[in-house]
């Protein structure tokens, strides 16, 4: 009966010691010519996705043209404006170029490029609407997106005009907030909210842009210097030449850049990004599949633990249950992506981290009707098994774990529904699935209704596809 503790502990060491060599054996953030550059590719006209999937923008455009200039390279890691701030202060990236304004609290953590932009701030309402001033917003809820110049500057007046604050992490979002009537107003830096209008979102600008802030480019505080000081060298050369001027101008001019697709039906929107849906599905699908093979490893080796008669193997199997099940996704999600490499100075690529994030989250639900399956099985059959000189080992494997599959076969297919949307939360670690394809789509064309209802059906078809084959099983199981 020991060497049946001991290998199935064994089997825990060596699940363990695979996770770590995921996230440790990942090589350190020391890129040579190539670097890891964080954006958050909502914020449109600065950085967002065209039509044909590309990322572009101002941010972008300057920043590959800098790279050009001084001979290195970018790959652009698309995330959202707090993961991209934690992934450089962790190390998983090595700057990040995201409309990021300059403040006296960002320098005491990161450190900046000489300005490349200057931004004011401008509050938009509906057409309709009376509130045209600051003073009309007293008592009043006012929208606007976290980590934002707009943001800081609602705090920074709201005591003076007595509003409420509404934080949202997208724009879109804070947008509708105002369309729908939630809150009377939104601040937000002037050429977003600009393009934003041209784009055909029903808000004016009713104030003159306040709090001019420069934008900057940031990496971790006394880290990757000599990419610091080739962008400060290649922006004054963008400067020098005319490129600057170009870039902006292309963004930022009468007409600007913006998707002019008239086409903006369900079906328009599905031809115009097809691909990206497809892409965003598939990364879905295989994290999904990815996540629940580990998942089911984990969840089936911890389950066991606590079944067999041993106090410290059920005792360890309850401890992990308890933990892992009583973690938030996504806090879980942020502690392994950038919680981990902070300590350990060890990068972890974004695949692996949502791979391991599921792993521990899903497995601990599989471990619990692991043991809740074994247990549903008559203690009779077990003491039957024994009483015919049967080991323990040998019972378990050929009496109660055929009768308890039978019990379980239909919670792993459930657990794999729900995997499949618990990838969702994974975006915010910019994992390019589903539902972050779904924020890209609408930072370029501001359809945020149209675009979630598709994501919704293409979740819901799927959902439904694999509930029919957890019934088909159910039944199949019975019979």
């Amino acid at each position: 009966m020991k060497r049946k503790f001991a290998s199935l502990f064994a089997g825990f060491v060596m699940l363990a010691a695979m996770v770590f060599a995921l996230s440790a054996g990942i090589t350190p953030a020391k890129a040579e010519t190539t670097y890891q550059i964080g954006t958050d590719v909502t914020f449109p006209p600065f950085e967002f996705a065209n039509k044909h999937d590309k990322y572009v923008g101002i941010d972008i455009e300057l920043l590959k043209a800098i790279a050009k200039d001084q001979g290195f390279k970018v790959n652009i890691k698309p995330t959202s404006f707090n993961g991209a701030v934690q992934a450089v202060q962790s190390g998983q990236l090595d700057g990040m170029i995201a409309g990021m304004s300059i403040t006296k609290e960002r320098e005491a953590t990161f450190d900046f490029s000489k300005p490349y932009f200057t931004s004011g701030v401008v509050m938009a309402v509906t057409p309709n609407s009376k509130t045209t001033s600051l003073k009309d917003l007293r008592g009043k809820k006012v929208a606007v997106k976290t980590g934002t110049s707009g943001a800081d500057y609602a705090k920074s007046i709201q005591k003076k005009y007595g509003f409420h604050i509404v934080t949202f992490d997208e724009s879109n979002d804070m947008y509708q907030d105002v369309i729908t009537g939630n809150s009377a107003a939104c601040f937000e830096d002037s050429p977003v909210m600009r393009y934003a209008v041209r784009q055909g979102t029903k808000l004016k600008i009713v104030t003159k842009p306040v709090e001019n802030g420069p934008y900057g480019f940031a990496v971790k505080k006394g880290h990757n210097q000599k990419l610091l000081r080739m962008f400060n060298k290649g922006l004054a050369d963008m400067k020098a030449n005319g490129e600057y001027a170009r870039i902006t101008r292309k963004y930022l001019g009468a007409k600007g850049s913006s998707d002019t697709s008239s086409d903006r039906t369900f079906w328009g929107l599905i031809k115009q990004n097809r691909s990206a849906l497809l892409g965003g599905f598939e990364e879905t699908v295989w994290l999904t599949i990815v996540a629940i093979f580990f998942a089911t490893v984990f969840g089936v080796i911890v389950g066991l633990l606590g079944v067999v008669p041993n106090k410290f193997f059920n005792g360890l199997s309850t401890t992990l249950i308890y933990i892992f099940r009583g973690l938030p996704l996504l806090v879980l999600a942020l502690f392994i992506y950038t919680g981990i490499p902070s300590l350990t100075n060890q990068k972890i690529p974004a695949f692996v981290a949502g791979t391991i994030t599921l792993m521990f989250n899903e497995g601990a639900y599989i471990a619990a009707f692991v043991k809740g399956g074994i247990n549903a099985v008559n203690i009779g059959q077990m003491e039957a098994a024994r009483s015919l000189g049967l080991p323990f080992g040998k019972a378990m494997r050929r009496v109660i774990l055929p009768q308890g599959i039978r019990i379980m076969i239909p919670s792993f297919i459930n657990q794999f529904i729900i995997t499949l949307k618990d990838t969702s939360i994974l975006s915010i670690i910019g994992i390019l699935e589903l539902t972050q394809t779904g924020k890209i789509i609408i930072a370029r064309n501001l359809e945020g209704f149209k675009v979630w209802t598709i994501i919704a059906v293409i979740y819901l078809v799927v959902i439904t596809l694999l509930t029919w084959l957890s019934n088909w099983v159910q039944r199949r199981v019975r019979l």
